[in-house]
């Protein structure tokens, strides 16, 4: 039986937002997707961060970086314990409540196009958020609260009692709350309060649509949410079973990353994003906080080899014909590759600061865009003709126009591999000669000569083999440094990099060569923190506050370990990485500082685990 409540003010008041924020570490947020655009929700039951139409939208809920810049919560009353889990083959989260009365289920997804299966996933998403609330068991209390604000925060919109729901307008956007009775309704938020008995459901969806568009958004039925829950799970079983073959080692997590790695691509385009939020800080009140809701070239062509062995193939074309045209007004017209894009193909991601927005846990600025746009970042030629190579049995026929994009990467990579850069970690200082950026153009005219005849490009493997060849000989003479006894970040510098480590996994030198077993010897002893964790890099790149360990770095350590017959170590290198189940995702965080974190003498010590 439902029985609307105003509750008092107190509990859903600052110091509520406050304490929620406190408890909820970044690796207790699950994430949704609908493949336009994502959700994330905390483990006590409050969507906290959501952005509509697409993931670089302006926000409608945002209070993972701002106690009032938005949220939507449905929990349990005097829950004592949580647990969640992902349906089977799904990106379809469901919470569990136990309570000392009974138990409360929370299923929650971003609705996929009616009837999207296998290849179709996400074609026509209507925009969608879905949530169910079922009491398993006994009896329990459901509390409600909703709280939209539109624009980061800057918005609190007029919220209108409906027939079926709750109209929320302001600004640009317009949101439609559809629930199974009224709320009460104060300050720009609605609240609700009600008793279920075991067996019992409320259906519950938030429709968005544009006011400057002919997409509206209108209150749907328990009947209608009930069922595009239900084809929404289908939805994201169909294309796990047609997509995730993988057998072996670590089979349910490759299985569960490919799945995520999906969920962050961009349905309309094929762009993968690079993460679903902006602003979450690499440690708890430092600065390095940016905005990765943008596909980079590199990121990308990590990810798409990524699905190639976690999903399937046949993304791949749709990942380099957006590449493509995204690419086609800078490469061939004497400009370099651009290294990031916006997800619809923009080239413009300048970078602003949301003064109004504390940050998550106050780690200021919360920015938006990203001003590392127009970088020279000469690695990238590399990372996607690999990317190109490693996925060339894929293909359909190349169309005339990508082919001519490939060569001119290798072309730009040969002309420019001797210039500065601001390197693969985005050095917001003076450009210098970075080892990794010169091995990719390396890289970048090696994987072009092996595609040549698939390029019509055989009158250029001359040329290209030249150049490979002086680029091998400038980074053995001047890559490596005798006092760190490895090679290093830059030409002339002793301070090392994990990039380096790259240089056996891409083939630059046998992994058993003296000097590749010394770089990973000085890696690991040098370059560690006191898990095994392997950092970037330690040299001062120009930020202030500390950066945490990068767990991607930490895996290149266990790679190249083990192609050069070092199992073991491989093996124990891997396992320092944090347990994915310590994360609602099942995946591994991104980046990871140790216990207590300090970025200065009066910043708050606290632990930050960065997983999207």
């Amino acid at each position: 039986m439902w029985a609307p409540t105003c509750l008092p003010r107190a509990r859903y008041g600052w110091s509520e937002s406050r304490r929620h924020r406190e408890r909820n570490s970044i690796g207790d947020y699950a994430l949704l997707s609908d493949r336009h655009s994502a959700a994330l929700v905390s483990r006590d039951g409050s969507i906290d961060w959501l952005c509509m139409p697409r993931f670089d939208s302006s926000s409608v809920f945002a209070r993972l970086l701002g106690d009032d810049a938005g949220h939507w919560s449905i929990r349990a009353a005097g829950a004592t314990e949580v647990s969640r889990r992902y349906l089977n083959r799904t990106m379809v989260i469901e919470t569990t409540f136990r309570t000392a009365t009974g138990v409360l289920t929370v299923v929650d997804a971003l609705a996929m196009g009616e009837g999207n299966r296998g290849h179709e996933l996400g074609n026509d998403s209507p925009h969608l958020l879905l949530r169910r609330a079922t009491c398993t068991a006994g009896k329990v209390e459901v509390e409600v609260e909703y709280s939209p604000r539109p624009e980061y925060g800057l918005i609190y919109p007029l919220l209108s009692a409906v027939e079926g729901g709750v109209t929320a307008v302001g600004g640009a956007d317009i949101l439609v709350l559809s629930c199974p009775t009224p709320m009460d309704i104060a300050d720009s938020s609605a609240h609700a309060h009600s008793t279920l008995s075991d067996g019992q459901s409320l259906e519950f969806a938030l429709h968005h649509g544009m006011r400057a568009e002919r997409r509206v958004a209108r209150v749907w039925s328990q009947v209608e949410i009930a069922g595009r829950l239900e084809d929404t799970i289908s939805a994201w079983d169909s294309w796990s079973e047609l997509h995730q073959s993988y057998e072996g080692p670590w089979r349910d997590l490759v299985h569960q990353s490919g799945r995520v790695l999906q969920a962050l691509s961009f349905q309309p385009t094929g762009a993968i994003c690079a993460a679903a939020t902006t602003s979450l800080p690499e440690t708890v009140g430092g600065n390095r906080n940016w905005d990765y809701r943008y596909s980079w070239v590199r990121d990308a062509s990590f990810t798409i080899e990524a699905l190639w062995v976690a999903a399937c193939p046949d993304e791949v074309n749709e990942f380099f014909e957006y590449m493509t045209t995204s690419a086609a007004a800078s490469v061939g017209r004497g400009n370099d590759l651009q290294i990031m894009f916006g997800i619809g193909g923009e080239h413009d991601l300048t970078e602003r600061e949301l003064s109004h927005l504390p940050g998550w846990r106050d780690s200021a600025p919360v920015r938006v865009g990203n001003g590392a746009w127009n970088q020279r970042q000469l690695d990238v030629y590399g990372e996607l003709l690999n990317s190109v190579y490693r996925l060339s049995d894929q293909f359909t026929d190349l169309a005339p126009h990508t082919k001519t994009l490939f060569v001119n990467l290798a072309d730009t990579a040969a002309q420019r591999w001797n210039e500065r850069d601001q390197g693969i970690w985005e050095v917001r200082g003076e450009p210098r000669d970075f080892v990794y950026s010169k091995l990719m153009c390396w890289v970048a005219l090696e994987r072009a000569v092996a595609l040549a005849d698939r390029l019509d490009a055989r009158h250029r493997v001359d040329e290209w083999k030249r150049v490979q060849d002086e680029i091998h000989d400038a980074i053995v003479t001047n890559g490596w440094s005798d006092t760190a006894k490895a090679f290093t970040q830059s030409f002339g510098s002793d301070e090392l990099d994990a990039s380096n480590l790259m240089m056996a996994l891409v083939g630059f030198l046998p992994a058993d060569d003296p000097r590749i077993l010394a770089t990973i010897d000085a890696t690991e002893e040098r370059l560690t923190d006191e898990r095994g964790l392997v950092y970037r890099y330690r040299s001062h790149d120009g930020l202030d506050c500390e950066e945490g360990t990068f767990l991607l770095c930490t895996f290149w350590l266990a790679h190249a370990m083990a192609l050069s017959d070092q199992p073991e170590r491989a093996r124990a290198s891997f396992s320092n990485g944090p347990s994915p189940s310590s994360t609602t995702s099942g995946c591994w965080p991104k980046r990871s500082t140790p216990r207590p974190a300090s970025c200065s003498a009066t910043s708050r010590r606290r632990s930050a685990i960065s997983v999207w």
